[in-house]
């Protein structure tokens, strides 16, 4: 039976990137002869620090703990058939341990979903940025075997340094995100999901937020999930931790999601996971039209695109005044996600990806010489 060890930041069902990417393919994969072992490096006990200003010294300690586990994945990778790793082994400019896993029996999966090779460093981390290196991301993909990348966008990049590169988009697991029956009564809620590292983006709806609620009044409520520290008074909005336990009913109780996403190199890698999630559930959606959302979205159809402030208006007044238009438009989204972005539609494209990988009977380096002094470097 051939082993993989999942080589990640966070544990299991912990972190929307992982959930999305691989998480919940692992029962597909052990269904189809597969043994998946996860090593996460982040505890329940690191979240409580990890992403909040100062706490200097348990972060250095955090950064001696995964060191260790990375060392321990390393005495035991030759028993695993393929390592696969999500973005990183570890959170700083070390690329001490892959450039040791390339070393082993064991094939290299390199997964991203993000315009990693960018520095992006939370606020409340700043300090640290000087010990993360971006620029390895171009090392990790010249090491690997082969490439998953998110979007189109992204595997244009990874083929610049290793031509094993395939485009394995977001997905959403349809059996799980159902369509829950819409309110008949009470304010269109307007929402938004995120997380605390992309709470930023919300700032970029707000001016239009501001047009609507002056317009609708109590017609209107806005929910923003992800970061229960923010707070918006002028337009009522308190915000709602991200739970688990509690995601769906907290996106369920959405009549209209909304992606709004700055036009920079960073969003252009974004995987239009917010859109999707939105959509899966039967809820229109409204997007910036940066990036993967201009494919998902076709505007009017499966939800909206908008821009300008103008055009955010004049896309959220659209649907808070037409409750057949919202319904109509998230059958249409629904359709979308089930037939190009689930779990149902790429599941035996995902498992193809490592079978070819486990039945290729050559040397583990196949790559050109240039790509393996790259990696090297």
């Amino acid at each position: 039976m051939p082993r993989i060890l999942f080589i990640t930041q966070h544990r299991p069902d912990r972190s929307p990137g992982q959930r999305f990417r691989f998480e919940q393919y692992l029962g597909y994969l052990e269904q189809h002869g597969y043994r998946c072992e996860h090593s996460p490096i982040v505890s329940e006990g690191d979240d409580k620090f990890l992403y909040k200003p100062g706490n200097y010294f348990e972060k250095a300690r955090f950064v001696r703990r995964s060191h260790a586990i990375r060392r321990r994945d390393v005495e035991r990778m030759n028993d695993f058939d393929i390592i696969f790793i999500f973005r990183e082994a570890l959170m700083t400019r070390n690329i001490r341990f892959e450039k040791l896993f390339r070393q082993s029996r064991a094939k290299l999966v390199f997964d991203f979903d993000d315009a990693i090779w960018l520095q992006n460093v939370s606020e409340a981390n700043k300090w640290f940025s000087w010990i993360k290196d971006a620029g390895k991301t171009s090392k990790l993909i010249g090491l690997s075997d082969l490439i998953f990348a998110g979007n189109a966008y992204l595997a244009d990049y990874a083929k610049r340094f290793n031509p094993n590169t395939v485009i394995v988009p977001t997905t959403i697991d349809t059996e799980e995100y159902k369509p829950v029956e819409r309110k008949g009564q009470g304010p269109v809620t307007i929402g938004w999901s995120g997380s605390i590292t992309t709470i930023q983006h919300v700032r970029y709806a707000i001016p239009a937020l501001k047009v609507i609620k002056a317009k609708y009044g109590d017609r209107v409520a806005i929910r923003v999930v992800g970061d229960g520290s923010y707070r918006e008074p002028e337009l009522g909005v308190v915000g709602m931790p991200w739970r688990k336990d509690t995601e769906l009913l907290d996106l369920g109780g959405m009549d209209i999601g909304i992606m709004p996403l700055p036009d920079d190199e960073w969003a252009r890698g974004k995987c239009g996971l917010k859109g999707l999630q939105y959509m899966a559930l039967g809820i229109p959606a409204i997007m910036s039209p940066v990036g993967v959302n201009s494919e998902i979205i076709r505007d009017g159809v499966n939800g909206h695109l908008a821009t300008t402030k103008e055009e955010w208006v004049d896309r959220l007044s659209r649907l808070i005044d037409n409750t057949e238009a919202r319904r109509a438009m998230g059958i249409e989204a629904k359709r979308t996600v089930e037939e190009h972005y689930s779990v149902h539609a790429w599941r035996s494209r995902y498992l193809e990806h490592f079978n070819r990988l486990i039945e290729h009977n050559g040397p583990n380096d196949q790559r050109p010489e240039a790509d393996r002094a790259h990696a090297r470097a």
